[in-house]
């Protein structure tokens, strides 16, 4: 598995045992059934090698569970892996959620799962509390295909519960009717967790010799928890994102000038799960 040294990051993609027409991109946010997506890490590579992406860091949120398959799986199809983690955060200050991605982790980081298992037993705990409003109000939702998909993932997510209610894609209206219907805006499953402080999930991806990135600030509006974590070990910021504009862009450059940061790339897929249609989505070549 490939470990991130500083100079990797920066370039956004080294391009070394990269797929042998490689574009130079890296795709260093990825996301499979380990979490919440619908692809399996060989799915993905299969798909980053017919695009001819040469690196994928797979972040699944709050685990590193996989990631020795996925290095023997790259090497299989001549893509290069970084294992990595996307920790659910907070920041407790600002009431706001934080995205932090750890990247060159290598499957079992000790301080990162001691970190996320409580995470994951809430989630779990919460989703199925979900499940039963779900089930108690009448809905025709196969429970079946929810939990299996629950358990081939850590934990069960709403994107399962939500695969177990529709058919519809995720980017349809309808879809996203239903969705903010039930989980947002004081619809029966509208019930979030309790998350860990991004502070505490830079600390645990230092420690465990990862790399800790900023994920999409953009979307979380999450910059003005830049300077607070630099100190703790915050090495990068995520700069190309599907949810970024042009202004993020340039915030997130200035971010990095001026207080030495990495700036990295990734999609956030999720294959069916999600609204991104591919590996490599809107991320330039190196």
């Amino acid at each position: 598995m490939t470990n991130l040294r500083r100079t990797d990051v920066s370039r956004e993609a080294s391009g070394d045992g990269a797929a042998p027409h490689s574009t130079g991109i890296a795709d260093l946010h990825v996301h499979t059934t380990m979490s919440d997506g619908s692809d399996t890490f060989e799915e993905v590579l299969i798909q980053a090698r017919e695009r001819g992406i040469g690196r994928i860091a797979f972040t699944n949120h709050d685990t590193t569970r996989g990631l020795d398959e996925a290095a023997a799986l790259g090497r299989r199809f001549g893509v290069q892996v970084t294992g990595g983690i996307e920790v659910s955060a907070y920041d407790f200050k600002r009431n706001r959620k934080v995205h932090v991605l750890g990247l060159g982790l290598r499957e079992g980081s000790p301080a990162v799962g001691a970190l996320c298992r409580p995470l994951l037993e809430r989630r779990n705990a919460n989703s199925l509390w979900q499940l039963d409003q779900l089930v108690a109000a009448g809905y025709d939702i196969n429970a079946d295909r929810a939990l299996a998909l629950g358990r081939a993932s850590t934990c069960l997510y709403k994107q399962h519960l939500m695969s177990a209610l529709t058919s519809e894609p995720h980017v349809s209206a309808a879809y996203r009717t239903l969705y903010q219907s039930l989980f947002k805006n004081g619809g029966i499953c509208d019930r979030d967790i309790v998350y860990v402080d991004a502070r505490d999930a830079v600390r645990a991806i230092a420690e465990d010799g990862g790399m800790p990135v900023l994920a999409h600030p953009g979307q979380l509006d999450s910059y003005d928890l830049v300077p607070e974590l630099v100190p703790l070990g915050l090495r990068g910021i995520e700069r190309h994102h599907p949810d970024h504009t042009p202004v993020d862009h340039v915030r997130c450059t200035r971010l990095a000038e001026r207080y030495g940061l990495a700036c990295t790339s990734g999609s956030d897929y999720h294959g069916r799960f999600g609204s991104i249609p591919h590996v490599g989505f809107r991320i330039p070549a190196a």
